[in-house]
């Protein structure tokens, strides 16, 4: 019975050995694999602000495909790092499927604002970076000038968000001056008038003052009589014609 148990242990360590062996042969095997292609997502439902083939450059590091590369030379840490350095993009994750495709999932910056300053124009994205303008799509955005700077830049980055997030904001406001005091000034698409905002407090109960007071006022045409919508004051909207 002794010997029986034995050669049962030694019959169980054979087979495991040959499997492992059999899995290492087949995973060096599969390294030493060649990819197949490489293709570029990008998760972002807007127009591309950097072709696809921009992005696949950066992905294969300009060979001319990725067919030239093996499995096992390939750096997935390195591959996102350098995509994520393209000042377009947000952030990426490159992955190798079973198949051999490398893949790169991008999601681009979001730009919610357009700067024109002395030194140029250049976008504010969502994280309140700023993003360079693009030769392969523009966006609709607000336009800001005036005073930027450091004191007030992440007071503006949150209403520029507030802005972005709301549908009818969206559509709506083109334009903010920022001045010298620190008071907005902001334009309508549709409608001659200034909006005086004055300073970044309160940004939810002013533009709630506001979208009550146009949804009342443009049924009756009087928008169009306005030269100045004034939302200083929290408690009510004050009109000069």
């Amino acid at each position: 019975m002794k010997r029986i148990f034995n050669w049962t242990n030694i019959r169980l360590l054979l087979m495991f050995a040959l499997v492992i062996g059999l899995y290492s042969f087949t995973a060096q095997r599969n390294q030493q694999r060649k990819l197949t292609k490489s293709v570029v997502v990008f998760t972002n439902d807007s127009d591309p602000f950097i072709k696809q083939e921009a992005v696949n450059k950066l992905l294969i590091e300009n060979r001319t495909d990725a067919k030239s590369i093996r499995k096992d030379k390939v750096d997935l840490n390195k591959l996102e790092k350098s995509i994520n350095g393209n000042p377009m993009i947000e952030k990426s994750e490159v992955f190798v499927s079973i198949d051999g495709v490398l893949k790169a999932v991008v999601k681009q910056k979001t730009p919610i604002a357009r700067v024109f300053d002395e030194n140029g124009s250049f976008y504010i994205d969502y994280q309140g970076n700023e993003m360079p303008l693009s030769p392969e799509f523009t966006a609709r955005v607000p336009i800001i000038s005036g005073e930027i700077n450091k004191a007030n830049r992440d007071e503006l980055n949150k209403l520029l968000r507030f802005v972005y997030d709301d549908e009818f904001l969206k559509k709506n406001i083109i334009g903010v001056q920022v001045l010298s005091n620190g008071s907005l000034k902001m334009l309508n698409r549709d409608f001659d008038y200034a909006i005086d905002f004055g300073k970044t407090i309160n940004i939810e109960r002013k533009f709630s003052n506001y979208k009550a007071f146009f949804q009342k006022a443009v049924t009756d045409s009087s928008l169009y009589k306005y030269k100045q919508i004034n939302l200083k004051f929290t408690q009510q909207v004050v009109c000069t014609k």
